[in-house]
């Protein structure tokens, strides 16, 4: 739940500066230097790639959530015994330790999204995020293809 006060917290403030960054660029685009219209147009670019930037991890996120509860309902989550710190993140030695069996899951079913979640997972464990988000991103990908096609 934290995750998700963060997040709004995140869209509210990147609105806010959406907004006052529209201001500023409009009162560039009408000021009528040359050098100020180039800036607020630069102004107005930026937003628009910082909303694309916004939406498309908060769709990564929901995606990633549906899939989680759907292999939460089939009970194909992983359950390994991994210690955690008191802040609820996996010991990097422990997370380590799971790895080659997610990845070895991978290497044997490489259409299989579900495989390509747990080693997304297991990789977040290891400490891997840049990995962890391509694993989830590629079951992400492989489930969609999966649903258009059934």
């Amino acid at each position: 739940m934290s995750a998700r006060i963060g997040v709004a917290v995140m869209a509210v403030l990147l609105v806010l500066y959406i907004v006052l960054v529209g201001q500023r660029g409009w009162l560039l685009v009408t000021s009528g230097e040359p050098i100020g219209v180039a800036m607020g147009v630069a102004l107005f670019v930026l937003p628009v790639i910082a909303v694309w930037a916004l939406g498309r991890e908060l769709w990564f996120g929901v995606r990633a959530e549906q899939l989680g509860r759907r292999l939460e309902a089939e009970h194909a989550l992983p359950d390994q015994e991994v210690s955690v710190r008191p802040s609820g993140r996996v010991i990097r030695e422990d997370g380590d330790a799971v790895f080659p069996a997610f990845a070895a899951e991978v290497d044997a079913h490489p259409e299989d999204w579900r495989a390509w979640y747990r080693l997304g997972l297991a990789y977040d464990a290891a400490g891997d995020r840049r990995r962890a988000r391509g694993a989830v991103r590629k079951a992400i990908a492989l489930e969609t293809a999966e649903r258009r096609s059934a």
